[in-house]
């Protein structure tokens, strides 16, 4: 069974800075792609950002600039490094595994 953690959510001024990590653990797998979503509240999700396992990667176009995806295969591990946040970043921020697998979230709050 194939478990998936995100963590590294919080309150952060406008401005600021965080770093999310989404980790997997579980069944032996290959994992191909991985990918950033977010929820913003009373809003449908969007895709933030993915990175393949050779580390091609793609921003949705409100992050380009501002936010850094980032894995470490051996760790089975991805990160988005995310600069500059602002109030219409706050959102819950998941990851999913090869489109299939997806954590709970860690909640991120950008607020004065």
């Amino acid at each position: 069974q194939v478990r998936v953690v995100e963590s590294g959510g919080g309150l952060v001024q406008p401005g600021g800075s965080l770093r999310l990590s989404c980790a997997a653990s579980g069944s032996a797998f290959s994992i191909n792609t991985m990918t950033w979503y977010r929820q913003p509240p009373g809003k449908e999700r969007e895709l933030v950002a993915t990175i393949t396992r050779a580390g091609t990667t793609n921003y949705a176009n409100s992050v380009k600039g501002r936010f850094t995806i980032s894995r470490d295969n051996a760790k089975n591990t991805m990160y988005v490094q995310m600069d500059s946040l602002k109030p219409e970043d706050t959102a819950l921020y998941y990851c999913c595994l090869n489109g299939v697998y997806c954590g709970q979230g860690t909640q991120v709050t950008v607020s004065s």
